[in-house]
């Protein structure tokens, strides 16, 4: 019998990956564990190995093809069995996106604004088995939900969408206390190519697909609100020029990052809802008793968040060291998945490219994000009116913009107090824990 091979549940809400690479090609002989596929996902690059010994019969998929879990990446023949029909596998189909003309003129069908019909009665749903099961669990027609992955393929989303649509009466509002969401964006049309002048496409693939699809999901669930504060880094500075050369040593690297990391870790279990997710699902806030805090880092990949776990149990010169490995690993695009994932706070800093401050978006689903711009040397007023003195510090510029869902701008406030508290005095920092 062939052997479908299909793409496995990735984990950590990952959902569908990229083929960069395909290793092999029909009629090629593999082993066992053999690389055959190299796949990118907005967390990490792995190579796909093959699960049998034997003979590729399919290959369906293709370079640069977005591909979701439970769909068929090859189908090969085991060691031994006959190729081909004898065999029983199936003849070699499509395994395209719907483009060409025929996709064109369906769309010039479509009226404006009118919703895209479901899945036609002809063909089968296009839909992973989860979703399937999902459906089935929700007593929902999956022949009769709109889709809106990729291909035209149904997503959980879609039906939980349909469900809960089927399950309030027609014209009704949704009930007093249910968590909003966002209405649907009307899509603006995009001009024809070359209507202006001269232009380029190009494919939004891999980390920026993944990061315009967060910062989507962010931006349109939910409501954010910054708060800014200045924190006079001139102690601290001198503390960690100190000891920068003995961290060095050691393998670290105790860039300012690390500090304001153990600085937010003791803050997020003073203020544990800065710490949480809210599940509009069933209406509960949920607060995570785990200080997993991730840095935002500029790559040749995009934009990436690599996580450092438990920073409130560990030390600042663990953190340093901690803080070079990971960032190295992200660099060369060597991070694995577990680098890249299980983050409840993030930090990001745009010191290093200059600015007086920023206003980030939520790393969605955590609840908050804390920001730096560039710590600056500037003249600070020290005293009160009758008696005070000008002297130059070293002043970073804070914000933290957060789920206003969750949290209030009074919150925010004695949140960022007392990280800003923790950075000027550097002698708490070695003893928060």
């Amino acid at each position: 019998m062939p052997v479908e091979f299909k793409l496995p549940d990735l984990g950590e809400g990952i959902h569908e990956g990229e083929i960069i690479e395909v290793l092999v090609h029909a009629g090629d002989k593999v082993e066992d564990g053999q690389t055959v596929l190299v796949i990118e996902t907005d967390k990490a690059t792995a190579e796909v190995p093959s699960p049998v010994t034997g003979t590729v019969t399919e290959v369906r998929v293709k370079q640069g093809q977005t591909v979701r879990v439970g769909e068929v990446l090859i189908v090969f023949a085991k060691e031994g069995e006959k190729e081909g029909e004898e065999a029983g596998v199936p003849p070699p189909r499509a395994y395209e996106k719907e483009t060409g003309p025929s996709r064109e003129v369906e769309k010039a069908g479509e009226k404006a604004g009118e919703e895209k019909p479901a899945q036609a009665s002809a063909g089968p749903v296009a839909a992973a088995p989860s979703t399937r099961r999902l459906a089935r669990e929700l007593g929902v027609d999956i022949g009769k939900v709109t889709p809106s992955g990729p291909g035209g393929r149904v997503t959980p989303e879609d039906v939980r969408a349909f469900a809960r649509r089927a399950s309030r009466p027609e014209g009704e509002k949704a009930p007093e206390g249910e968590v909003a969401r966002p209405a649907e964006i009307e899509k603006e049309p995009v001009t024809l190519p070359g209507t202006f002048g001269p232009e380029e496409r190009i494919a939004l693939r891999s980390v920026r697909r993944a990061t315009a699809k967060r910062m989507s999901a962010a931006w349109a669930q939910i409501p954010h609100v910054t708060h800014m504060d200045t924190a006079d880094l001139t102690a601290l500075d001198a503390f960690r020029h100190k000891h920068i050369k003995r961290v060095e040593a050691l393998g670290g690297d105790l860039s300012l990052m690390v500090f304001v990391m153990k600085a937010a870790a003791a803050a997020l279990k003073k203020f544990p809802s800065f710490n949480s997710s809210l599940d509009v699902e069933s209406g509960e806030i949920i607060l995570k008793h785990y200080r997993n805090i991730g840095f935002a880092m500029d790559t040749d990949r995009g934009l990436l968040v690599p996580v450092i776990r438990d920073v409130d149990c560990k030390s600042i010169f663990d953190l340093a060291i901690e803080f070079r490995q990971i960032g190295e690993r992200t660099r060369q695009g060597k991070a694995t998945r577990e680098d890249l994932s299980g983050g409840t706070f993030t930090i990001t800093n745009v010191g290093p490219m200059g600015g007086t401050g920023i206003a980030p978006i939520i790393n969605y689903p955590e609840a908050a994000i804390l920001g730096m711009a560039r710590a600056k040397l500037q003249p600070v007023v020290l005293g009160d009116a009758k008696n005070y003195e000008i002297v130059p510090r070293l002043m970073l510029p804070l914000s933290i913009t957060f789920d206003h869902r969750i949290l209030d701008g009074a919150e925010a406030a004695r949140f960022l107090n007392m990280i800003k508290s923790a950075m000027e005095e550097p002698e708490t920092l070695l003893m928060i824990s």
